[in-house]
């Protein structure tokens, strides 16, 4: 390049780090031994280990095995998988409704069924003045690519933070309030950060307020079977507002409960009135994707395919989903009692320092626990006691074994009591 001329991208600014995947690199760059790593939403066994599960291990030796070509797959992915994943999350054909009438394309994870989402809904102007509604805390990247789309976040209230539980009361009014036929994003199970869900019961009163304003419904689901351990119980909330006649829009992510985080496999689907109507739907997300990305990565898709496919291999997958979600509330138990015991031996004699409540730990559910510690708790996790996690005080679950939790529960009382 000649020093006579400017580089193009002199004026180029320097973007902000990201508020998740900065902090885990400053974790990786510390050399403290005891340093504990609660940043990132994936999986970690009890010695602090990367999974793969033995079910996915096993459809993939199948899958090599058949020696299939490496071919482009169809725009919208591979049938068998959008055959699969529709039935993982929607039931059965003619359970709640006719397959047929779903119109769904494999997409990048989950990130890319939600840009997807944002894409079509600003692309044929079906947003009420282009606004979305998203939860008051959510997941940081839900803002960032409704932004990118064109759409314009606004939050509804969801979760009470001086007392470390959803805010029903405040979401049934912002919903309410809400001009008719508004976007609504809802986090199907396991609500990140928080960990927090509606209740079934509480699902039942949304679907109905929400029917009456007739509110457009999108659904993120990332954590189906993650979150309890049931796939069939995690897909309450979605199954509920289609059988009421909700036409909702869905995302799902099969990083977390397949352990697939690096295959980018997942899906995007859109309810209609019927067959011809899902016709038309595909047929305008066709477009979008061939725009965007082309078609999706297939070796994910294969593998999910093969242990949906086997009785015997989905039964082990059931099983292994079960006994990450059970590790992670095994954890979660462990911590709170050894918190709540460190913060009873460190409490002056009047009580004074005693009054916090960590039961929101074990009755929150899946990856992530929203701990209510404030930021300059979390700075002091961090700078004193190389514990990373978000700057909002949310843990990755995951994150926390036997061997680091006494650490931790020591380090957590440390910040609050001093």
């Amino acid at each position: 390049m000649s020093k006579d001329l400017p580089s193009l991208w002199s004026n180029l600014p320097m973007a902000p780090i990201d508020k998740i995947l900065g902090i885990n690199d400053q974790c990786k760059a510390d050399t403290f031994p005891l340093k504990v790593n609660l940043c990132v939403g994936a999986y970690r066994d009890e010695k602090g280990n990367s999974v793969v599960l033995k079910s996915v291990r096993e459809a993939e030796h199948r899958v090599i095995g058949k020696k299939l070509d490496k071919e482009y797959t169809a725009i919208t992915g591979l049938p068998s998988f959008v055959e699969k994943a529709i039935e993982l999350a929607y039931g059965r054909d003619g359970d709640i409704l006719s397959t047929d009438c779903i119109a769904a394309t494999q997409s990048i994870s989950g990130t890319g069924g939600c840009r997807l989402m944002a894409e079509f809904v600003a692309t044929f102007s079906l947003a009420k003045n282009r606004k979305i509604h998203i939860p008051s805390l959510t997941w940081p990247n839900h803002i960032t690519l409704s932004n990118n789309a064109g759409l314009i976040p606004v939050t509804y209230k969801y979760y009470n933070i001086q007392e470390c539980r959803i805010d029903f009361t405040g979401m049934v009014e912002d919903i309410r309030a809400a001009e008719d036929g508004s976007l609504f994003m809802l986090h199907a199970c396991a609500h990140n950060p928080t960990g927090c869900d509606p209740t079934r019961e509480q699902w039942d009163e949304l679907s109905a307020i929400m029917k009456a304003k007739r509110h457009m419904i999108f659904f993120d689901l990332a954590y189906q079977g993650f979150a309890s351990g049931d796939p069939e119980r995690d897909a309450y909330s979605v199954r509920k507002f289609v059988q009421d006649g909700h036409q909702i829009m869905l995302s799902q992510s099969f990083a977390k409960n397949f352990g697939l985080y690096g295959e980018r496999t997942g899906l995007f689907s859109i309810v209609t009135a019927s067959a011809e109507e899902a016709e038309r739907v595909n047929s305008q997300l066709k477009v979008m994707v061939r725009g965007m990305y082309s078609n999706p990565p297939i070796h994910g898709a294969r593998i999910v395919v093969e242990i949906l496919s086997d009785p015997a291999l989905k039964s082990l997958w059931l099983s292994e989903c079960k006994g990450m979600a059970d590790r992670i509330q095994s954890m979660r138990l462990s911590l709170r009692q050894k918190v709540e015991a460190g913060m009873l031996a460190a409490t002056p004699i009047d009580g004074s320092k005693s009054r916090k409540n960590w039961s929101h730990i074990t009755e929150q559910i899946g990856m992530f626990c929203y701990t209510g510690l404030s930021l300059e708790q979390v700075l002091r996790l961090r700078s004193e006691f190389h514990v990373y996690c978000t700057d909002d005080g949310r843990f990755s679950m995951a994150g926390v074994n036997e061997s680091n939790i006494d650490y931790l529960s020591h380090a957590m009382v440390s910040v609050c009591m001093t």
